[in-house]
């Protein structure tokens, strides 16, 4: 296949992604189905929002999701929310 290569983020925010879907499987379905909307729209967003060369801030989003990935993985935490980040924020961070 001649798929275009990605790059080393784009790797990164792909696996981030998945890391949320397998985790929302192992929570409940309602639980898993919340989990499922809130990372959909939250990546959904992030990439028409933030500018794809704005390198500071996407290494910014992907610790922030690592850190709400291991919190979720954690048993006691079923569920996310979701949290808006100003656009100014994103153009200067």
């Amino acid at each position: 296949m001649g798929g275009q290569r990605l790059s080393g983020l784009q790797k990164q925010v792909l696996n981030l992604y998945r890391g949320f879907l397998r985790v929302a499987r192992s929570k409940s379905p309602e639980d898993r189905h919340q989990i499922e909307l809130i990372v959909a729209e939250e990546f959904h967003r992030n990439s028409k929002q933030v500018d794809r060369k704005n390198f500071v801030y996407i290494e910014y989003l992907l610790r922030r999701g690592k850190k709400q990935l291991d919190q979720l993985k954690n048993g006691d935490v079923v569920s996310l929310s979701s949290m808006k980040v100003g656009k100014a924020e994103n153009k200067y961070l």
